[in-house]
């Protein structure tokens, strides 16, 4: 008999955003895993490098694992954003590629709620399912980062930080 979370299954609604009151940057993943949806926010596998990359390029500490409200206050006091593009969905697992049946996030209204300038998204899946099925509504395209997952076991955490430093460093020096 196959583990219970090889069996694609219905699963959501996700997390809800990380955001303050404005953010001009919104990242955007797929959807949570099964670890983050456990642990009741986004990037929760211990091996995912979207914390100690994001606290890299912010000059910051990285958060404790467990810290959540320094996690929260990574990105809401830095002018970010964090969600995912998809609300619902059947998924196999962790496996992004698995997704299908997709109700999206509200990521148009809370773009224009917090004067969004850029879209960053954190891995191929999720800018294929933004493109797919958010683009259009938001009215801005997203520009597609490596995946901080620890299955993008290519690229290494200095890789990412190459990448991810290129795309959102001037965003984050407030030099755009």
């Amino acid at each position: 008999m196959a583990h219970p979370s090889a069996q694609p299954r219905p699963v959501g609604p996700g997390l809800p955003p990380v955001c303050g009151q404005q953010a001009r940057v919104l990242i955007l993943g797929s959807f949570p895993s099964p670890k983050s949806r456990a642990q009741g926010f986004y990037y929760g596998h211990p091996q995912n490098r979207f914390w100690p990359l994001l606290a890299s390029l912010l000059g910051a500490p990285v958060p404790d694992w467990q810290d959540l409200d320094a996690k929260r206050a990574l990105v809401i006091d830095h002018g970010l954003a964090v969600w995912d593009v998809v609300c619902r969905c059947t998924i196999t697992g962790a496996s992004d590629a698995s997704i299908r049946d997709v109700v999206p996030n509200a990521v148009p209204e809370l773009a224009a709620r917090l004067g969004v300038q850029a879209i960053f998204c954190n891995g191929g899946t999720a800018a294929k399912l933004y493109h797919r099925y958010l683009e259009a509504a938001v009215g801005r395209a997203a520009v597609t980062l490596p995946s901080t997952s620890p299955a993008n076991a290519a690229w290494t955490l200095p890789r990412l930080r190459q990448a991810w430093g290129e795309a959102l460093g001037p965003w984050l020096a407030g030099q755009k």
